[in-house]
Order: C-alpha cells, then sequence, then structure tokens
C-alpha cells in the first residue's frame, strides 16, 4: 500500500475562545479536518492542520485545548507567528484589535485568513489586502453564508435560469436578544457597545455585502437607517451598561442590472418567519424564499390569483402554494467548507476569490451605511482596487 503524502499545516488561531470561534472555526471546521483524516488533495496525499490557539486569558486556552484535543496553546502571538512550521495566521479576534494582528502576521510571513469585517476602517482593510498582496502572501476573509445549504439552493436556481429576470430580494435576518437582566444575553455584550466596535450595521452589512454581491448584482448604491431600540443592557457579569450602538438596520441596495434589495437586520425582533435568515427572490420566471438550511419555490406558472377584499376571510393559504427544493448533495459546515478550500489555496494555489479585497469591500459597505444613516441619504458604492 502506497504511503500517504501529508502536507502538515500549522495555523496560529487566535481568538477563538469566542463562541463562534470556538464552535465554528475550531471545532466544527479544524477539528472536525483533522478527525476526518484531513482536506483530500487526491488519492494518497492530504493537508493536515496543526493548530495553535492563541489568545489572551491562559485558563480558557487550556480548557479550549482540552475539549478540542489540541496540544498547542499560548498567550503570546509573537512566539506562535515566530515559529516556521505555522504557515498561516487566523483571526477571530473583536474587530477592533483585527487590523493589528493581521499586520503583526503579514511582517511575519504569514498567509491570513480571517474573521469580518477586516478593519474599522475601508482605508485600513485595503491597507491589509495591499500588504498581503505586496508579500506574495495566499490571503482569505471568513464568508460562510456563501455555503449555507438555503443560498447554495438559491445559487443553483440562479445558475439554472429559475428567476428569469431578478427583480427584487427582501431579506429578514435577526432575533431578540435578551437584555440579560432576567433572562441570560446571548449575544457578547461588546457587540451593543460603540467603543468595542459594536453595532449591528457594521457586523451585518458586512455579510450582505458578498452575499449580494455573489448572488443577485453587485452593489452600486445603499440607503442605510439604523436604530439603537434597547440603550440598557447587562453584561456577562450581570452589571448594567448603556448600550449605544445600533442593534438594528434597516437598509435598500441598488444592484447591477437593475434588481433592488432590501435587508432589514435586527436583535429586537421576534421572529415569524422560516428561519433566523430569510430571503426572498422575486423574478419574472419565478420565485423563491431562503433561509439557512431549506428552500422553497414558486414559479409563475404555480403562482395564485388573489384578489384584495378585506371583507371576507382570504381563500388563499399562501404557504400552501410553494414547493421545497430537495436535498440532491450532502451540505457540510459552511465555514468547514471555504476552511478546506481557503487550505487547498495554500497548499497548492487552487483558485481562491474571497481574498481581504472582498473583505475590504464588506467594510466599505458598512461605512457607507453608518455615513447614509448620519447624512439621511443615498451613498454610491465606488469600486475598489
Amino acid at each position: 500500500m502506497s504511503q500517504i503524502k501529508i502536507h502538515t499545516i500549522g495555523i496560529v488561531m487566535n481568538g477563538v475562545t469566542g463562541r463562534m470561534g470556538t464552535n465554528q472555526h475550531l471545532l466544527r471546521s479544524i477539528v472536525a479536518i483533522m478527525k476526518q483524516g484531513g482536506v483530500k488533495l487526491g488519492e494518497g496525499e492530504v493537508i493536515m492542520p496543526d493548530p495553535v490557539l492563541v489568545g489572551r486569558n491562559a485558563a480558557k486556552l487550556a480548557h479550549l485545548a482540552r475539549i478540542a484535543g489540541v496540544q498547542k496553546w499560548t498567550t503570546n502571538l509573537d512566539e506562535a507567528l515566530a515559529d516556521a512550521q505555522n504557515k498561516v495566521y487566523f483571526d477571530a479576534q473583536t474587530t477592533d484589535r483585527r487590523a493589528a494582528a493581521v499586520k503583526q502576521a503579514i511582517q511575519a510571513a504569514k498567509h491570513v485568513y480571517c474573521e469580518k469585517p477586516t478593519a474599522l476602517s475601508t482605508s485600513d482593510a485595503l491597507e491589509l489586502y495591499h500588504m498581503a498582496e505586496k508579500a506574495g502572501l495566499r490571503n482569505g476573509v471568513v464568508q460562510d453564508k456563501l455555503w449555507l445549504p438555503g443560498l447554495l439552493k438559491l445559487r443553483t436556481l440562479r445558475d439554472q435560469g429559475y428567476f428569469g429576470r431578478i427583480l427584487s430580494v427582501r431579506g429578514e435576518f435577526g432575533y431578540w436578544v435578551f437584555e440579560g437582566d432576567t433572562v441570560p444575553c446571548q449575544r457578547p455584550s461588546w457587540n451593543y457597545r460603540k467603543k468595542d466596535g459594536g453595532g449591528i450595521i457594521f457586523d451585518m452589512l458586512a455579510h450582505w455585502r458578498y452575499v449580494l454581491d455573489n448572488l443577485f448584482g453587485q452593489v452600486r448604491a445603499l440607503s442605510c437607517l439604523g436604530a439603537t431600540h434597547i440603550d440598557k443592557r447587562w453584561d456577562e457579569a450581570g452589571k448594567p451598561y448603556t448600550a449605544d450602538a445600533d442593534d438594528s438596520a434597516y437598509a435598500t441596495f441598488q444592484l447591477e442590472g437593475g434588481a433592488i434589495a432590501h435587508i432589514n437586520s435586527s436583535w429586537c425582533v421576534r421572529v415569524r418567519r422560516d428561519d433566523l435568515l430569510t430571503l426572498q427572490v422575486d423574478g419574472t420566471a419565478g420565485s423563491a424564499v431562503a433561509g439557512l438550511r431549506d428552500c422553497w419555490i414558486q414559479p409563475a406558472g404555480a403562482t395564485p390569483r388573489p384578489v384584495w377584499n378585506p371583507d371576507v376571510p382570504n381563500p388563499i393559504r399562501f404557504f400552501d402554494n410553494w414547493m421545497p427544493v430537495p436535498d440532491v448533495r450532502e451540505y457540510d459546515n459552511a465555514f468547514k467548507a471555504e476552511w478546506e478550500l481557503f487550505l487547498k489555496h495554500v497548499v497548492r494555489g487552487d483558485p481562491f476569490q474571497w481574498t481581504l479585497l472582498e473583505g475590504a469591500k464588506g467594510v466599505q459597505l458598512a461605512e457607507l451605511g453608518l455615513q447614509s444613516w448620519l447624512q439621511r441619504r443615498w451613498m454610491d458604492v465606488p469600486a475598489l482596487a
């Protein structure tokens, strides 16, 4: 039996003691890849991640390392970056810490993969991209929603020409995040403090940029209204604090090709829809509604003909006129799917379009959203390079 060729890739994972870093990036991505025997490149050749956990709290790191079955951890980022075995730097810290650490990694000649937003300003985000490119380093940004089963089904429908001409996209995202006094808050308290880089506009418009750009058309202009609906919350220690960051955003986007998108994002909404995220796409030939995993369609030929008459009960049960899109393949964890693509990019040079430039585009849209809210006007979205 021939020997398997293993490409062992040291990955500095900074900031993975947070909820998303632990669950999605470490346990369900890197550890899952290790348990499956690595990323397969072909017969007898695999990529095997070798993570080292980095953070500020030694006790948390040691506990997480035990849970994950990871041998290496440190509170010294310099030490981790100095190790020649570590080829990739990954950052899942809070946004306000990210740019400085990514620059440090680039200066240490590490390939960079990081969460979004990649920085607190478009200029800083672009600088990271240009630094990595100038240094000849592979670079990427997490754009996980593109690999959600529901959105993959939307992409398939689009590629098959199902929609005809796409007219509009309507998105609803969010849920009720408890204030933390009587029921514990289910999101980190820093999300609701401006000084710590909180705010839903900066968080979610970075997502909507890559979703819209990749599925429906490049974003060319936007109008955004933000709000801080709940201004008092309680932190993880049960202490009250002033929540001064926006907790809701109502944004309209003009897309290349003429389609209009509108997406509501809120931590102050009680869910009465199919999922925590739903996207309804209406086209001349048919419509679709996608959640995180499922997707339903209503082609033009199966569209009912409602008539407005509020004086009698409506005879149409509107939810009954949609057909589910079947699962025709297995869907992996969305974060893991992109991790595998990035590791193939690092080792073999496979194409990877979701670079730090795409991360900068997300920061740009978030900045323009905040500016639109402040100035109460439409903002054009210029091209970045």
